[in-house]
């Protein structure tokens, strides 16, 4: 429908500039013997000279109407998603259709720029309503960031939730709700760790394979946002798709609790070779890439192992963007009583594209974070409260090592393939005691042992 209308509307202009040329034609013809009575030859030029000119203004303004009524026609499907045939394992459905079609299409310039949110939710209800109220308390365009709901689990009561948003929010279902099979020396409760991964195959290829999206923010079913959300990623993005070394973006710092962030650094960004996730913003190539050996379950620790990872890094927080109500769920609430309650959400808002990110591009950020940090003094444990210095590093000599220093400092102590969480060249950076502290390794450092 919308074609045939554009097309219309093509043809419309151009009888039009056909009927402004025979009127040219004939009035030129009919007003020429008067003004040849009333005025010399040399006006009589003049004047047809002037009807030319204008004439001619006008057929510039029709043929620049005519590309512009094109471009519209060539980019009339952007949000057309009802019409498109997904490929692969992708199953089309109904609810995938962006209603109501919007009037108003993007300019090209403006599609580059959309990042749809992709909530990827179960049989919760009530966590999926406030998620969607947090989302689109914050959003500032239904354009730039459609949210894209993927539900699995057939729950008709979450189903029921996301329809009742409208057109602020896209329903896709997952189809496949057929037994998964495990290995035989799988526990059966940890079925739910096979679904989820199967889940979110699912809904990244929708979004990039059927949707032909560049980038996706995925986010679960059970995260607040923070005010700054969509401007971290917004801006994030850039730096992405600028430093092949950072192959994901994340909104979540698992060692944000408040006595180990530094609240007056609401701007403060790190590289890690520790994937977060938790919010996180990933391009189409890399999902290309993940696509072909997308494993049967616990898909996250999977982007942690170092053939995924591949030396690259995440992009993380001094203060997290995101923050998790999630007490149960498939992994039922690990890490939550201890660690994630107490995570602060980011209330302090930062318009990140007047922040300079330049240093977290890895020739920069080497040198200026990690030569430094490897300069600072270095302390023990008991020194680092009553230190004369404000910024200093406590040194670790093994992982064992490491392990019993987390734990004393009160940070998540576990490693996942080899890498502390939010470390960076073995380093974790926060705050204790009112001090900037780094646990570092010892050089020199052999890097991670799986």
């Amino acid at each position: 429908m919308r074609l045939i209308s554009a097309y219309t509307l093509c043809g419309f202009v151009t009888v039009w500039f056909v009927v402004l040329l025979l009127y040219a034609r004939y009035y030129t013809n009919d007003t020429k013997q008067e003004w040849m009575l009333e005025d010399s030859d040399k006006q009589f030029k003049e004047k047809v000279r002037l009807r030319f000119d204008e004439l001619d203004a006008r057929y510039l303004q029709l043929n620049e109407e005519i590309k512009r009524v094109e471009k519209l026609v060539k980019v009339s499907n952007v949000f057309d998603v009802s019409d498109r045939t997904p490929s692969g394992d992708v199953t089309p459905l109904r609810e995938t259709a962006f209603p109501p079609r919007p009037r108003v299409r993007p300019s090209p310039s403006n599609q580059d720029r959309i990042i749809p949110i992709l909530m990827v939710a179960c049989n919760r209800p009530a966590a999926v309503s406030r998620s969607l109220d947090s989302l689109l308390k914050y959003r500032p365009s239904a354009t730039q960031f459609p949210i894209i709901v993927s539900q699995d689990c057939a729950h008709g009561p979450t189903e029921d939730v996301v329809k009742g948003y409208g057109d602020k929010v896209i329903l896709i279902k997952q189809p496949d709700q057929s037994h998964v099979e495990m290995p035989p020396d799988e526990k059966p409760q940890f079925q739910g760790y096979y679904k989820v991964s199967r889940h979110y195959k699912f809904a990244l290829g929708h979004v990039f394979d059927a949707l032909k999206f560049s980038h996706a923010i995925i986010v679960e079913d059970d995260l607040d946002v923070s005010p700054d959300f969509f401007s971290y990623f917004s801006v994030l993005r850039g730096l992405l798709d600028r430093d092949p070394t950072i192959w994901c973006v994340s909104a979540w710092n698992d060692n944000g609790k408040a006595e180990h962030i530094d609240k007056t650094k609401s701007e403060l960004l790190y590289r890690s070779d520790f994937f977060p996730g938790l919010g996180w913003m990933l391009k189409s190539e890399l999902w290309k890439e993940l696509k072909p050996k997308w494993p049967k379950s616990y898909w996250d620790d999977w982007m942690r192992e170092p053939q995924q990872r591949k030396g690259r890094v995440c992009i993380r927080p001094e203060i997290s963007r995101t923050y998790t109500f999630g007490d149960a769920g498939v992994s039922l609430g690990q890490y939550w009583s201890q660690h994630l309650q107490y995570i602060v959400l980011n209330q302090n808002p930062v318009d990140f594209s007047k922040v300079n990110i330049s240093y977290l591009q890895q020739s920069e950020y080497d040198v200026g974070f990690v030569e430094r940090v490897h300069s600072l003094p270095s302390v023990a444990l008991s020194e680092v409260q009553n230190s004369q210095y404000d910024e200093v590093q406590v040194t670790y000599g093994s992982m064992e090592n490491f392990e019993l220093l987390s734990k004393q400092f009160g940070l998540m102590s576990d490693t996942k393939a080899g890498v502390p969480r939010m470390a960076y060249k073995g380093i974790v950076s926060f705050m204790f005691a009112g001090k900037r502290v780094h646990l570092t390794p010892k050089l020199p450092w052999g890097g991670y042992k799986p």
